[in-house]
């Protein structure tokens, strides 16, 4: 099983980047999926998330509004479509397996985890 978060790199603020976590080994329109940054010295962030079946989908406070997150069930991937970009925003962005609740992302120790992909928001 592999999940790889893809589309990372360096825009400026207000821009806008679209994230992709591709699935192999799994399919992942069973699995509710979750979006998490880590910035350094930061904690861990869940980020946003959507349930299996697209009837849960969570934001965090600091990126409701700006961001959107979508399945595609035929090409085996999540998106997260991100918009109007702060520095703050700078992270590294991770997808994951989860449980995905309208309120809160829940994760555990058996959860698939991607390699991450690096957004950097600067001028």
């Amino acid at each position: 099983v592999q999940l790889q978060a893809s589309g990372g790199g360096l825009v400026e603020p207000g821009g806008s980047l679209r994230l992709s976590c591709a699935a192999s080994g799994i399919t992942l329109d069973i699995w509710d999926i979750g979006w998490f940054r880590q910035a350094p010295g930061q904690e861990r962030e869940g980020v946003s998330c959507i349930s299996s079946r697209d009837t849960s989908i969570y934001y965090a406070d600091s990126v409701t509004g700006r961001f959107t997150i979508s399945r595609d069930n035929a090409k085996n991937t999540v998106y997260l479509q991100m918009n109007s970009l702060k520095r703050e925003d700078t992270a590294v962005y991770y997808c994951a397996t989860v449980l995905c609740l309208t309120s809160s992302i829940g994760t555990m120790p058996s959860d698939y985890w991607g390699q991450g992909t690096l957004v950097t928001v600067s001028s």
